[in-house]
């Protein structure tokens, strides 16, 4: 305060010397008609007090300024604050499974800050868990366009369009996700899942080569070479069917080079010979192939083939040889025997099935074809203990296709099994066995939470009918 009436001083003293010096008049025109004389000292005052009213005004406009953005950042922060505190309102009843508390405060929030992208994706995901795809896509593609490299938003999004039935639209989506980042284990292998699902094979196999490049832990590169069999699988067989038998063998062949022991290859390269004619050529693959692999699916394709071309010599010799090989095998002996009994070899038949160990009394087609070859000798009550043998084991078998991931049983051989869609999971047996106490999960194979990412539990498992030939009644 001394130092303003110093200056205010000190400025009287100035303008008085200057008066001293500067006594003369200035003639001061308003118009050309209007003027007036103005002392040359109060031109300076005046200059002066006009000069310092607008440095006033011009700090009493900053200041003004300065108070209402201090009242605008001070409103904002409390709005901020209101919207922070919903928020977490609504992850609590999220967390706590209340969702339709948690739903109508995400609305509620969406009410004080429409873009709000958290809310619009986490309500998103709550309107498809209603089932309410269109206002679950609405608010999952608003989310996006206020962030479009949200990879979250993105994923949400594909899995409206998915259980909207919508996964040409679904797998653009994911399309979007790798042009940002190719890499993207998540988005690449649920993309090789739609095209699974839709049979799109070449798709599949080109997405699946892409994840075999990969470096992946032990247990997902297990699985994932599993998935890459079938799918090069799947593409032989698209080929066969496309009268494209060379580029099939491809395929089938670049299966068995996999896994020397993936079945589904070596019955592909076969039928693809019998397709141009060249049976022989056939059984001799799939008999190098049994002996590589002791598959009896193997036996299996061997007999149909060589009976159709009417040399079952030939089968009734490589199943002796096997037999020779492991005197012990029932099941072998079985088969043998059920071959003797469908060529009408009835005397061969009874020797090889009456000599089979069924001491655990698990074996109820051998008891029926024992049955059959007793009531043929005239031996009705032996025939009669056998049938009832067998219907005393209530557990149902279904000869000779089963899968032991889920426990399906078939009478047609697939490569892939219908129910649970792994590949090279049939077997074959006479014998009944148990059902495991809880049906195996394969939804590591199908899930949007798949590797790389947890987005989804519930992406369905796809299915395909899958051809096949028909196996032994």
């Amino acid at each position: 305060m001394r130092f303003f009436i110093f200056l205010f001083i000190l400025l009287i003293g100035v303008i008085a010397y200057l008066n001293i010096y500067n006594q003369g008049y200035l003639i001061f025109h308003l118009t050309q008609e209007i003027s007036f004389e103005i002392p040359v000292v109060a031109l300076i005052l005046f200059s002066m007090a006009f000069g310092g009213l607008i440095v006033i005004a011009g700090v009493g406009i900053q200041e003004v300024k300065n108070l209402f953005l201090h009242w605008k950042a001070a409103t904002r922060q409390k709005r901020e604050a209101r919207i922070r505190e919903t928020y977490t309102a609504a992850l609590n009843a999220l967390l706590a499974k209340r969702q339709s508390e948690a739903q109508e405060l995400f609305e509620r929030l969406l009410e004080m800050d429409p873009n709000h992208v958290e809310s619009l994706w986490r309500l998103g995901n709550l309107k498809r868990q209603e089932k309410n795809f269109v206002e679950a896509i609405r608010l999952h593609r608003k989310a996006r366009t206020l962030d479009e490299r949200n990879v979250e938003v993105l994923l949400a999004l594909a899995k409206d369009l998915e259980e909207a039935q919508r996964p040409e639209e679904a797998i653009q989506i994911l399309m979007d996700v790798l042009k940002a980042d190719s890499m993207n284990l998540t988005a690449l292998a649920w993309a090789r899942d739609l095209y699974v699902k839709l049979n799109r094979w070449e798709e599949a196999h080109q997405a699946q080569e892409r994840i075999m490049k990969m470096t992946l832990a032990p247990e997902e590169a297990s699985r994932e070479k599993a998935l890459y069999l079938g799918i090069k699988y799947e593409l032989g067989r698209l080929y066969m069917e496309k009268g494209m038998r060379d580029q099939a063998r491809k395929y089938f062949k670049g299966t068995i080079r996999l896994d020397r022991n993936f079945l589904p290859g070596y019955i592909g390269l076969g039928e693809a010979s019998i397709q141009e004619g060249k049976q022989e050529h056939a059984a001799e693959l799939w008999e190098k192939a049994y002996h590589l692999t002791s598959n009896i699916i193997l036996l299996h394709r061997l007999e149909d083939l060589f009976v159709d071309m009417g040399e079952p010599e030939k089968i009734i010799r490589i199943y002796q040889g096997a037999v020779a090989k492991d005197p012990s095998d029932r099941v072998l002996k079985f088969y043998l025997g059920k071959l003797y009994y469908r060529l009408e070899m009835l005397e061969d038949a009874f020797e090889v099935l009456s000599g089979i160990d069924v001491s655990d009394e698990r074996f109820p087609d051998l008891y029926k074809l024992l049955g059959s070859l007793y009531l043929r000798q005239g031996d009705l009550k032996s025939a009669v203990e056998e049938f009832k043998k067998a219907l005393s084991l209530k557990k149902r078998v279904v000869v000779p296709y089963y899968c032991p991931v889920c426990d399906y049983h078939t009478l047609q051989w697939s490569g892939r099994c219908p129910r649970c869609g792994q590949w090279n999971t049939f077997g074959a047996s006479p014998i009944v066995v148990p059902k495991p106490q809880e049906k195996r999960s394969l939804s590591h194979v199908w899930d949007a939470g798949r590797i790389g990412g947890e987005v989804s539990s519930d992406v369905p498992m796809p299915r395909s009918t899958l051809g096949g030939r028909a196996g032994h009644a």
